[in-house]
């Protein structure tokens, strides 16, 4: 059978993307809208609160301890050039909670939490079990797919605050291997030139990434098909598709916290 002309398959995948791109912004936005809804399903959004943040815990202290030291030496082998290692805990601080912690969180929760809400709602959609809450008089979207995001946009905050903490903390154990610096003198230079500017916007844009990891996950996990094959590939391409969209939200985000705090993050 010949293929269609260039410019068809052009074409129709151009306005696959473009149908497949506001089906998603629709599913965000209602998600949003619903969230302030009643009623809420507080049993729900606590269980997934729990499953998304405190289980990812050990991974997300693991990654954030190994990201301070190898941040601890890299910036000891570039400070020390100009002889100012006295340097090394605020710019480890600095970098690890203005830009390295909020975004290293963001994708690793995108890997963990997006592929799991993709398998285990589009695994639900291919047994039809979505079809039987409905049938029940249940709102699926809202108890499925809203409950998730709220808990993805709760969890992110957090679990950001924490791989912060394991990454100064990480950072000085590197640095007490090398110098032997006492820890009250390490924590005191670390945090001496923080400020409210330079922690809080760069942690609550992680509810942003949040709230991305729970929509498309979700919106996969529902348009799901093809039976186990489908609930594989909703699996991957929520992981691959929250990850791209963290990463460009990251650089509008960005930009926006410079406009509002010019000395802010970065």
């Amino acid at each position: 059978m010949p293929q269609p002309p260039l410019v068809d398959r052009v074409g129709a995948a151009a306005l696959g993307f473009f149908e497949f791109t506001g089906s998603l912004a629709t599913f965000g936005f209602r998600a949003l809208v619903d969230a302030f809804r009643p009623p809420f399903e507080f049993g729900e959004i606590a269980r997934h609160i729990y499953q998304f943040g405190l289980r990812s815990m050990p991974l997300i202290l693991i990654s954030g301890f190994a990201i301070g030291v190898v941040l601890s030496m890299h910036t000891r082998a570039t400070l020390a050039r100009f002889g100012a290692e006295a340097l090394i805990p605020a710019g480890l601080a600095l970098a690890l909670i203005r830009e390295t912690g909020p975004l290293t969180a963001g994708l690793l929760v995108s890997g963990r939490v997006g592929a799991g809400i993709g398998a285990e709602i589009g695994a639900m959609r291919v047994t039809e079990q979505i079809d039987a809450l409905e049938a029940n008089a249940v709102d699926a979207f809202k108890y499925l797919a809203v409950t998730r995001v709220i808990a993805c946009v709760i969890a992110m905050p957090l679990l950001t605050a924490m791989i912060d903490f394991a990454g100064i903390l990480g950072g000085y154990v590197a640095e007490a291997v090398v110098s032997g610096m006492p820890w009250q003198l390490y924590f005191e230079r670390s945090f001496t030139y923080l400020e409210y500017s330079d922690f809080i916007p760069a942690t609550l844009k992680t509810m942003v990434f949040g709230y991305l990891i729970g929509v498309v996950a979700s919106y996969l996990g529902f348009t799901t098909s093809r039976g186990t094959e489908g609930v594989g590939e909703a699996s991957t391409r929520s992981v691959v598709m929250a990850s791209i969209l963290i990463i460009l939200s990251d650089v509008i985000l960005v930009k926006i916290i410079f406009f509002f705090y010019p000395q802010g993050p970065a």
